[in-house]
């Protein structure tokens, strides 16, 4: 039987589709361009005899000419990947018409289900989306059409199609009947068509023929087995929580109570989870027997019964077993900074730019109803400054430096003559560095993680995925050290045993991409080992540990009392201030020092309370310490906060900021008047100045005003502090509000390990009583249709359909709704290697990949509803 493959299904679901993408132009929006990339599926995409790749947000009149297949004709068709609901991408597909000539076919393929479409919120398609929205767009595309052949006849030149308007147009719900959606033709465009000798504008429109697909495999795996899906997707941006007294984020899911949901409204996030879960075992042929933890996960368990129910019947199918899991029962993992090279490199790494913004439903109903309904994600798409570790001190003639090639052909150099490229290249590379270059060198050669690419059959991301920093450097300098022995490259490196240091990386990635067809052949290896070498460069390295070094004490602190604790986290925070008044003083810090800012020592802050909630009771404030220490740690934040006014992403000092910054400037000009006067200032003093004295009254009531608000910051900046402590008693409250964590299943580390400081996370606890067969309070099965027919009707008879068991499946996916972080996927091999189950296929899934960052963001910064 073969083995599941996340990366093979994705590309055997391309292949199938090849006759739809053969001679057409393939355009990705931002997630399924992330999807793909982490795939490695560009190649083939032009393999099946694609024309070319081009950006859909990004788009241009000139793809149509670039053309990757020299023995096509012209481009008669477009495919278009979203992972976008059709309502959110159809302005940017419209654009992507209106700026392609002589298009007779157009084919969407979609990630989100005809079902989901017509269950979102105030989604203006109904049950048969896909085909209401072809004829929608081809409405829409028509009367663009004849708008511009209106304003072409009236202007009386030879005008043509020109750029859709700026990024605030064209985002608003879609009309039916005889009215169309609100996008127009933008007049300052750049990008511009010729006159179409064919009358393009004349029959495009009747002879245009659209169809629309669901393409559900849009995801981003870093392995066969680990996946998470894509940032600027509809499913990953979808809300899992509104704002409730349980709700922590709308990026994670609400505190899980054991309670059933006050209304039954079901969250999009919910409804898009589950069909994306569905058809992701639809496509890998599995049928599965679900179980979840978490009210969330119940809900999508639930989906997917009944979804299951109605499909499956009768369907010959590989068992397997699901575990959908809630984020909110395990924040302590996320928040952590563990041992995980991976996570190291995604949270020292610098990320993409986000393509479009979560205000895209400009205008919109559910909008102007409900605020926001898209979720910013930090993009997956980690940009490696390949520039920083390749660059060379001597540029020669026989070997000038790659990203002056690069340079050059973004800029269009061309030589016929092959004799003279060398020395034209140099002569624009000097031309090019003597004045400002339009594209800077740290954007040229950035590199990007994909999943394919191996060595000698061994995929490189999927190798150091569940290694520990130490022992993925040294693997990564293993493979340099081969690498360069296959290329007979010399290099004169010391290597010592033990840890891979900078000094010993950095010269064979050097070495390695010295020669131009080297550096192509090893362009995996090379992005890896620079990715590395980024992450353990000192500044990131020394916060990253000086991280490691705080949670520990706050795990020992958290071991011996409460007073313990409090003391640590207020001196904690107390040192953020020191360092960040010494940095307004001294200006930048040095990266030699790595010091603990005010915003990490917050992200501790949220570590100490989650730990003070898991070991000590709570008093009836629901505080999990005394008033007493409490009001330490709140003082200790207000100081915090006065001598480090300039914080960013906090938002529970939005509105706050501007007044906090002008009282920091009013304090610190106060303090340099008060300094003693110099001795010619004294001798200045004259008699003239006698005459102020009559103005001490005005002077007085000048200070006390200044008092008063003063005063006035202060207390409202107290009212903020205390909403932060009662979002934090919140975080706190985890165990005692969840059934497994009150009777001690899964919050007692000492049945694991006596280690405070080696504590392990849920998933490992879960999987660990899981495959041992011990019964978990709070764990639900979702039984099929079949299933509760035999269990009320048959049961009476002795008929009644066992329960079946995890540990009996031989495929299991584990799927953590709200993400999930390096840490844990080491985890899962460890508890998988430890149940003495070798033969069983364990998949690892979540929502998005969670740095400390990332949940510093959703807790404390603008995704939170603190």
């Amino acid at each position: 039987m073969a083995l599941v493959d996340v990366i093979m299904c994705c590309l055997d679901s391309i292949r199938q589709i090849s006759e739809h993408i053969e001679g057409a132009i393939v355009y990705l929006d931002a997630g399924c361009t992330e999807s793909f990339q982490f795939l490695g599926a560009y190649p083939l995409l032009l393999e099946l005899g694609a024309h070319a790749i081009c950006s859909l947000e990004n788009m241009s009149s000139l793809d149509m000419v670039v053309d990757w297949s020299p023995n096509s004709d012209l481009a008669r068709k477009v495919v278009v990947f979203t992972s976008r609901l059709l309502s959110d991408a159809h302005r940017y597909v419209l654009r992507c018409l209106s700026m392609n000539q002589n298009l007779r076919h157009c084919t969407i393929f979609t990630s989100i289900s005809e079902i989901s479409h017509s269950a979102y919120p105030d989604s203006p398609l109904g049950p048969d989306a896909f085909r209401e929205y072809e004829s929608l767009l081809v409405q829409d595309y028509e009367d663009l059409l004849k708008r511009c052949k209106a304003k072409s006849e009236q202007s009386g030149e030879s005008k043509v199609m020109e750029n859709l308007t700026s990024e605030d147009e064209g985002w608003s719900q879609l009309t039916f009947g005889n009215e169309v959606s609100p996008l127009e033709v933008g007049s300052g465009g750049k990008d511009s068509y010729e006159d179409d000798p064919i009358g393009h504008t004349d029959d495009v429109g009747q002879k245009l023929v659209v169809s629309v697909h669901h393409y559900p495999l849009i995801l981003c795996p870093f392995s066969p087995r680990v996946f998470v899906l894509p940032s600027e997707g509809s499913i990953a941006e979808a809300y899992l929580s509104t704002p409730h007294e349980n709700s922590l984020s709308p990026g994670l899911p609400p505190l899980s109570t054991g309670s059933p949901p006050d209304s039954e409204d079901v969250l999009p996030g919910a409804t898009l989870t589950a069909q994306f879960l569905y058809h992701l075992a639809a496509k890998m042929d599995l049928k599965m027997e679900i179980y979840s933890l978490g009210d969330l996960s119940k809900t999508v368990g639930k989906l997917l019964t009944d979804m299951s129910s109605l499909y499956d019947v009768g369907r010959r199918k590989r068992s397997a077993g699901l575990l959908l899991i809630d984020r909110t029962l395990d924040l302590l993992t996320p928040c952590s900074h563990g041992d995980s090279l991976i996570e190291r490199i995604f949270s020292a790494l610098p990320r993409r730019e986000l393509t479009t913004s979560s205000g895209h439903m400009k205008g919109s109903q559910t909008q102007r109803k409900l605020g926001p309904v898209h979720l910013q994600r930090a993009p997956l798409d980690v940009q490696i400054p390949l520039t920083k570790f390749l660059c060379e001190e001597d540029s020669t003639t026989e070997n000038f430096r790659l990203v002056d090639s690069i340079e050059a052909f973004l800029h269009g150099w061309n030589s016929s003559d092959f004799a003279f490229q060398t020395v034209e290249l140099l002569n624009l590379s000097t031309k090019l560095h003597g004045e400002k270059s339009f594209h800077s060198e740290s954007k040229l050669l950035n590199g990007s993680f994909v999943s394919a690419e191996s060595f000698r059959g061994t995929p490189y991301l999927e190798a150091i995925l569940d290694r520990r920093t130490k022992d993925g450097a040294i693997l990564i300098r293993k493979w340099l050290q081969e690498t360069l022995r296959r290329e007979n490259v010399n290099v004169n490196v010391k290597i010592r045993p033990g840890f891979a240091t900078k000094t010993e990386l950095q010269p064979l990635i050097r070495a390695l991409a010295r020669i131009q067809s080297s550096f192509v052949r090893n362009k995996g290896i090379i992005q890896l080992a620079a990715a590395t070498l980024y992450a353990l460069d000192e500044l990131h390295c020394t916060k990253w540990d000086g991280f490691i070094s705080a949670e520990k004490m706050l795990n020992v602190s958290a071991g011996d009392t409460s007073q313990s604790l409090a003391a640590q986290i207020s001196d904690l925070i107390n040192k953020s201030s020191l360092v960040g008044s010494h940095g307004k003083k001294t200006g930048p810090m040095e990266p030699s020092q790595g010091l603990l800012s005010f915003q990490d020592v917050l992200l501790l802050t949220v570590y100490g309370y989650i730990l003070a909630g898991e070991n000590f009771p709570t008093s009836g404030s629901g505080s999990p310490f005394s008033w007493q220490e409490e009001h330490f740690m709140k003082e200790a934040i207000v100081d915090a906060v006065l001598e480090n006014p300039g914080v960013e992403k906090l938002k529970f000092l939005s509105g706050l900021t501007e007044e906090l910054e002008a009282n920091f400037r009013k304090m610190k000009s106060e303090e340099a008047k008060e300094e003693p006067p110099t001795q010619s200032q004294i001798d200045d003093f004259d008699d003239d100045q006698w005459g102020n004295w009559g103005d001490e009254d005005a002077d007085k009531n000048i200070k006390k005003e200044e008092a008063y608000g003063g005063m006035q910051l202060k207390l409202e900046l107290r009212d903020r502090v205390d909403n932060l402590f009662k979002f934090l008693h919140k975080l706190s409250s985890t165990k005692r509000r969840n059934l497994p964590f009150r009777e001690g299943t899964l919050g007692m580390e000492s049945s694991f390990n006596d280690d405070p400081c080696s504590s392990k996370g849920l998933i490992y606890k879960l999987l660990t009583r899981v495959l041992g067969k011990h019964d978990i309070p709070g764990l639900e099965y979702h039984s099929s249709t079949v299933g509760r027919i035999f269990k009320s009707g048959f049961g009476r008879f002795g008929l009644g359909q066992a329960k079946p068991s995890l540990a009996d499946q031989n495929v299991l996916l584990v799927f953590v709704i709200g993400g999930i972080n390096g840490v844990e996927v080491r985890e899962v091999q460890e508890a998988l290697s430890e149940s003495g189950r070798p033969d069983m296929e364990l998949i690892l899934g979540g929502t998005t990949f969670l740095t400390p960052n990332d949940l510093y963001d959703l807790l404390l910064g603008d995704s939170s509803y603190n």
